[in-house]
């Protein structure tokens, strides 16, 4: 047995109305430009208004199909690249029922070119999902027996966002999330220290029951980013995700030694070794792998690593649509130490446009997709009627 073929598709899709954009409008309620990318303060990285993704079909020479699909929010055309020229011809005649060797193989590409991150990791992060998809359904098994089981199914998630302008607005939609279910809710903030405990006592006021956790968004020196979970202390904060710069692995590390609430870190990070140093400095306490740039091998060695650390995994979710999430919630239920899967309502929404049958949603628990595979089928006809642009590798 051996794969015949490697095909990547590139979708910019349109959310049904404004209210759909990820992260919602711009902080002064302005709306995002309908093409293009532009950065949105206080935030520093680009942002589209469209969801931005690359899928990868991987067929067999049994005629069977496996699907995956990289975290690519922003120049998906660049992905797509890394996988046409230099991942496909490597696949191409390779056994797809030898997932992790070829994974491996595809790692060594690029490694001593300093490739094991960025664009390249998630192309191969895309190939990964797509292999275990491939496997499980030559297999006739759900990728998550082959990752050993579950040990949790349904996959207890928390809802990211209130992507509205104002607190009251936030305030009120907490409370509606707490009545559609919600157990727990991730504010988006960096706004200022005073706004966005301001924001914090809004919607805990509102909604008591819900956990809440804080993403700054790279957004806070270290003064500011003391102050701001100084607070996050006194009020009982589930964890402070991404408070520092990206690359400023001391200074988170300083600044958990001074915290009680948990540091999460994980979105930037795309390997085991990334995490190892980061656990190892003690500069995060919940892990935030995402499979769409770490794959699912990566992302189960990412939990182990965690795991030997005794430190939870909370795994990423941004924008990535149906097959990411399938794959995403396959990792989750097989992690010894899952905390919660992140909930994008904006992004789910989108999500199923790309599946013949919807995901089932909700915003304190989703099922793992059941049957071969990922348990998810892609509606082909769909991807290439709205695919920017297609190419295929073929043996």
């Amino acid at each position: 047995m051996r794969i015949i073929s490697v095909e990547t598709f590139v979708l910019r899709l349109t959310p049904a109305s404004a209210d759909g954009i990820y992260l919602g409008v711009q902080a002064d309620g302005s709306k995002l430009a309908d093409a293009g990318y532009v950065v949105r303060p206080p935030w520093r990285s680009l942002y589209s208004a469209r969801y931005e993704t690359v899928l990868v079909r991987v067929e067999a020479d049994s005629g069977q199909v496996g699907w995956g699909e990289a975290l690519a929010p922003v120049g998906p055309s660049v992905v797509a690249s890394a996988v046409d020229e230099l991942l496909a011809p490597q696949l191409v005649g390779a056994d797809p029922l030898r997932v992790r060797p070829v994974s491996s193989a595809l790692r060594e590409l690029m490694r001593e070119r300093g490739h094991l991150v960025g664009h390249q990791a998630d192309a191969i992060a895309a190939v990964d999902i797509a292999l275990w998809d491939l496997a499980g359904r030559l297999l006739k098994v759900p990728v998550g027996t082959l990752l050993g089981g579950a040990f949790t199914d349904p996959v207890p998630v928390y809802v990211s966002g209130l992507p509205v302008p104002t607190d009251p607005e936030r305030a009120s939609l907490a409370r509606s999330w707490v009545e559609r279910g919600a157990r727990a809710v991730k504010l988006h903030l960096g706004h200022g220290v005073a706004a966005d405990l301001a924001t914090y006592d809004a919607v805990a006021a509102a909604a008591p029951s819900l956990r809440i956790a804080v993403d700054a968004h790279w957004a806070y020196d270290r003064a500011d980013a003391i102050r701001l979970g100084r607070g996050l202390d006194e009020r009982g904060a589930l964890f402070y995700e991404a408070p520092l710069a990206p690359e400023d692995l001391a200074g988170h590390a300083e600044l958990q030694a001074l915290l009680a609430t948990p540091v999460a870190v994980g979105e930037t990070l795309r390997n085991r070794y990334e995490f190892a140093a980061w656990l190892d400095a003690r500069a995060l306490s919940v892990a935030q792998p995402d499979v769409g740039r770490t794959g699912i091998t990566e992302a189960m060695e990412i939990a182990s690593v965690a795991a030997a650390r005794h430190v939870p995994v909370a795994l990423h979710h941004s924008v990535g649509l149906g097959v990411s999430v399938a794959a995403g919630l396959h990792v989750a239920a097989a992690t010894e130490g899952l905390l919660l899967f992140e909930y994008q309502p904006a992004t789910l929404e989108v999500a199923s446009r790309i599946l013949h049958t919807p995901l089932e949603l909700s915003p304190a628990s989703m099922p793992v997709p059941a049957g071969p595979g990922l348990g998810v089928e892609v509606d082909e006809d769909l991807v290439r009627r709205h695919a920017e642009r297609t190419t295929k590798v073929k043996g």
